[in-house]
């Protein structure tokens, strides 16, 4: 029996009518095309397909002009009986898609490929797709999702002038490792184009989409969007291009207004701003293996008896009490009171006898059998990273925030650290938080971060490298200024009142620099709302299963002048 596990375990999710019609009407154009489902499942573009054929006055639609290629058998006999009751025949391969030669070259290749989160995209059907995508010129990471080898070589199936459409996950517009697949998109076609919703497509499989439309000959030097409400409301009107310079890089600024992206692209390229790593380097922290294991509370490290050799001063896992705008050693005390974990468990290489019983409790518990500790020699010896200077969350509800390091404790991978360059250290330490609290900044968060599940924004490392910062030399100019907010923006953190806080910031950094004008600051705080809403809206349809009460953030169109570069 097909189950909803199974069909999720090969990635199958099958596809609302109305988004099958639209990308249908859109690739068939004559009543001779020849079309192309890839994983075709139960067969929802060949049927749309079929639909658009009649329409435009095929006699009979047969399997010389609808093929499919499916892996789950049953699914192709399904298929095979809907096209029937439909009136309507198709050749349908059983097997891999990336190990079926094509008969011919297709007019259309349409379809929605399986979506497998590259930790169970492995084994003999990963090693065909990136070998497939290889065979196009295509390296793709190791964190690639299946989706990504689907969209390289579908578009190898299509004939000259032959258009592709394709529901894909919103992680093309976002991930790292989707980038070789938009630098392919903008390489391999003339027009690229992507619509994108308000609301979630697949609530059940909570993950955002995009469909993409592409064709013609490439290269092309931009992309055009249309954001629609929801699969009820598609449309072919609306589009607007959208122009980078940089192809490869990620295309969440696509979602912004023309004003907004102005402004954005002046301000976070203008002399007052420059980028986290023009401050410091940004780098993981301590991956234990078992942070329940390896980090311990007050109580715990006294039953356990272990001296104070063996442990290190850590920020507890998670991020919640990093709020404000400095961790002190009092707030670490606070929370080693309150039976945080705050000590990580790090004996030397000969641990006393306490150590070594706790050692051994782990091993009855299996500990040693988790994948890092497995890697590495002793297992119970965590590498240790540097102290921060600051520490960064990287998981938000609301932006990412920089906080001072002053108890000097060291971080698990639950945030992450950033080391200031020795010219910056003492400024950045003391106000880098502070000046952080910006439009700017919050806008380009939202941009170089991605949304994930609960409609959290996360913050990699490398991405957080990009985040628009006011300047060394911007900042040291109102450095006393700063200082003296420092009340007033701890009061408003406390209190939930992030935007208020940015709103002071603003005013003292962006407009008494005249960096950007009243205008420019509101065209700056709608995008940033805009994109916040945006994926928290989605967060909330995760949560809902597809319920979605709240009101959705009002459509945005987008132009950009060719050749501008955004962080």
């Amino acid at each position: 029996m097909d189950t909803p596990a199974r069909r999720k375990a090969r990635g199958a999710f099958f596809t609302p009518a109305a988004v099958a019609d639209f990308i249908a009407r859109w690739a068939v154009r004559t009543p001779d095309d020849r079309v192309l489902e890839p994983a075709c499942g139960e067969a929802s573009f060949l049927l749309a397909a079929a639909r658009r054929l009649g329409e435009l006055g095929a006699q009979a639609v047969g399997g010389d002009q609808l093929h499919g290629v499916e892996l789950h058998q049953p699914s192709a006999l399904q298929a095979h009986a809907l096209l029937a009751t439909s009136g309507a025949e198709a050749t349908i391969h059983v097997g891999d898609f990336f190990a079926a030669r094509p008969l011919e070259r297709y007019d259309s290749v349409i379809g929605n490929p399986p979506y497998i989160r590259y930790q169970e995209f492995t084994g003999a059907a990963r090693w065909a797709a990136r070998r497939a995508a290889r065979a196009h010129g295509v390296s793709l990471s190791g964190l690639s999702s299946s989706w990504a080898a689907f969209v390289i070589h579908a578009a190898d199936q299509l004939a000259p002038g032959g258009r592709m459409g394709l529901v894909l996950p919103a992680e093309l517009l976002t991930v790292n490792y989707a980038a070789d697949v938009r630098r392919f998109l903008l390489h391999r076609f003339g027009q690229v184009r992507l619509v994108t919703f308000e609301q979630l497509v697949f609530p059940d499989a909570l993950e955002d989409v995009v469909l993409l439309l592409a064709e013609g000959q490439g290269p092309t030097d931009h992309f055009e969007v249309h954001q629609a409400g929801s699969a009820a409301d598609l449309t072919e009107a609306g589009n607007h291009a959208w122009a980078t310079s940089l192809p490869g890089e990620k295309w969440t600024s696509a979602l912004l207004d023309d004003r907004v992206l102005d402004v954005y692209g002046q301000v976070a390229n203008g002399e007052g701003f420059c980028r986290l790593a023009d401050w410091g380097r940004t780098y993981l922290g301590a991956v234990t293996g078992n942070n329940r294991w390896f980090a311990l509370t007050g109580p715990e490290v006294a039953a356990l008896g272990l001296a104070p050799a063996e442990l290190r001063r850590v920020s507890p896992p998670g991020s919640r009490h990093l709020r404000g705008l400095t961790f002190s050693s009092h707030a670490w005390t606070q929370l080693r009171d309150e039976g945080r974990r705050t000590y990580l468990f790090y004996p030397g290489n000969t641990p006393s006898a306490a150590a070594r019983r706790r050692i051994e409790q782990g091993e009855r518990e299996d500990i040693h059998q988790a994948y890092k500790c497995r890697v590495r020699d002793p297992w119970w010896r965590v590498p240790l990273v540097a102290v921060p200077d600051l520490l960064l969350t990287y998981m938000n509800h609301d932006t990412p925030r920089l906080i001072e390091n002053t108890a000097r404790v060291r971080h698990l991978n639950s945030v992450h650290g950033v080391a200031l360059d020795e010219r910056h250290r003492q400024l950045g330490r003391d106000v880098l938080p502070l000046a952080a609290l910006n439009s700017v900044t919050l806008l380009g968060a939202e941009i170089v971060g991605r949304a994930y599940g609960g409609g959290m924004l996360k913050v990699e490392p490398r991405e957080a490298d990009r985040l628009p910062l006011p300047g060394p030399e911007q900042v040291q100019a109102a450095v006393d200024q700063l200082r003296a907010l420092r009340p007033q923006l701890a009061r408003a953190l406390r209190d939930g009142e992030l935007l208020e806080a940015v709103r002071c910031v603003d005013r003292l950094l962006l407009r008494r620099g005249d960096i950007a004008t009243d205008r420019d600051l509101e065209a700056l705080r709608a995008g940033r709302q805009a994109l916040f809403h945006r994926r928290v809206t989605r967060g909330k349809s995760r949560r809902d299963a597809g319920s979605l009460r709240a009101a959705t953030a009002p459509v945005l169109r987008r132009r950009a002048t060719v050749g501008r570069s955004v962080p």
